[in-house]
């Protein structure tokens, strides 16, 4: 309840940075702003799974071709009580995982090679269950409406940036608007605003998707384990490019990259993850409803 409220929040705040920016330019670029994102953002709903998963090469797997990974995503969907999501492999070393479909119905989770080889059954298990957390939590419908008014945000950022000296001088009543000084500053601050507070509900997801999932699974212990051992491959084994679907991932694929990027994370330090991860597991029966084994299993 703790993270859905903070995201509710900024939510909140994301929408009064574009309504300040909507009342300082104008109704005109307020309107616009919005049609446009919304425009764009709607599309990415129901279109971004397909672009997600092309993005990434990842390919359907049938119960016949990956009979372990079926089975786990089945038995944790029914405990999760949602429909079962397809089930999709990418074909990257890197170990990493991600869930993606606008709502349950429509519900994807995606694993790489890479994770098959690093983690056992119980941290796979695990991992699966924070993924269908976010399917049940319904976040990628809050994702798209946080990236719906970011995208608002920027777009009259820009606005200011490339036209501000010739429409921002006066107000309709004829009086003195924006000074240039306060323009640059506006076309500036205002993006940056944006993906700050856009960061803050990307984590805020992550840590109620770990709470769902550990409850979820009955073992918040064993996806602990996950992210330690996905850190360190995403340390190991750094990507390139695609840093607009960094966030969808359970750990951040640039987790290894020491640039600007690493600056602006999607994601929470693993190490407070793994803290309420475990505080979590304390609080409850000893790996309730896990009766595997923790050795590999067969695809």
């Amino acid at each position: 309840m703790k993270n859905q409220l903070k995201t509710l929040l900024l939510l909140g705040v994301l929408s009064v940075v574009l309504i300040g920016i909507g009342a300082a330019l104008g109704k005109g670029f307020l309107i616009g702003a919005l049609v446009l994102s919304l425009a764009m953002n709607l599309g990415a709903y129901f279109y971004s799974d397909k672009l997600v998963l092309s993005m990434h090469g990842a390919q359907e797997v049938s119960p016949r071709e990956a009979p372990g990974l079926h089975r786990m995503v089945e038995e944790l969907s029914a405990r999760a009580g949602i429909p079962k999501p397809r089930v999709f492999l990418m074909n990257e070393a890197q170990p990493n995982a991600f869930a993606t479909g606008r709502d349950p119905e429509h519900g994807v989770v995606a694993v790489t090679a890479g994770i098959l080889e690093v983690l056992d059954e119980r941290e796979l298990r695990g991992v699966l269950a924070h993924e269908l957390a976010h399917i049940k939590n319904r976040d990628i419908l809050v994702s798209t409406i946080a990236a719906a008014v970011a995208s608002a945000v920027t777009y009259m950022a820009h606005a200011v940036g490339l036209f501000g000296s010739m429409f921002l001088g006066r107000d309709e009543d004829g009086e003195e608007g924006l000074s240039p000084l306060q323009t640059l500053a506006l076309a500036l601050v205002a993006p940056l605003a944006a993906t700050v507070i856009q960061m803050g509900i990307s984590r805020s997801r992550e840590y109620l998707a770990d709470q769902t999932g550990g409850e979820i699974s009955g073992d918040p212990e064993a996806l602990a384990s996950a992210l330690r051992k996905l850190e360190a491959g995403a340390m190991a084994l750094p990507v390139e490019g695609r840093p607009a679907t960094a966030s969808l991932f359970i750990v951040s694929p640039f987790a290894g990259m020491q640039n600007i990027l690493s600056l602006f994370s999607t994601h929470p330090r693993t190490e407070e993850r793994v803290r309420r991860l475990l505080d979590q597991s304390r609080r409850m029966p000893a790996a309730r409803g896990w009766s595997g084994s923790a050795l590999p299993f067969a695809r």
